[in-house]
């Protein structure tokens, strides 16, 4: 199976010059804890529920506070044409629970978690990922 048969394909994104105020309202309407962050029509960053509490509430920083200011440059993705298999053995090597997914033009598409992938093949593949993503930070 291919992870665009699993993948949550109505993305919410941020800006890099919103507020994490901003940001985090999207996260609570959205009900989720990452948002893809876009500027012309590209993938930037991403920006989690933690990077704002870590980076910004506990350094004190205001909620007007970039979102550029605070979110994770380094993007881990996946491919939609990607086996099922082969991401979430990736996500335990990179130690993720959730990927972009992009088309073949590097353009945003989608968002997998582990438990989009555990409605669609079960527990196996997920029980790797989650040994995988549950292993000391590599050195």
């Amino acid at each position: 199976m291919l992870i665009c048969d699993a993948m949550t394909r109505d993305v919410r994104m941020v800006r890099p010059d919103q507020s994490i105020r901003e940001a985090a309202r999207i996260m609570s309407e959205c009900d989720v804890g990452v948002v893809p962050v876009t500027e012309n029509d590209r993938l930037v960053g991403m920006l989690s529920d933690r990077d704002i509490t870590i980076r910004a509430v506990a350094d004190g920083q205001s909620p007007e506070t970039k979102v550029r200011d605070v979110m994770s440059e380094d993007v881990k993705y996946c491919f939609e044409d990607d086996d099922i298999d082969s991401v979430a053995s990736n996500m335990a090597d990179v130690q993720l629970h959730r990927l972009v997914v992009l088309n073949k033009d590097k353009r945003l598409v989608g968002i997998v978690a582990l438990a989009d992938i555990a409605q669609c093949e079960g527990s196996e593949p997920v029980g790797k990922a989650v040994c995988g993503i549950s292993e000391p930070a590599h050195a």
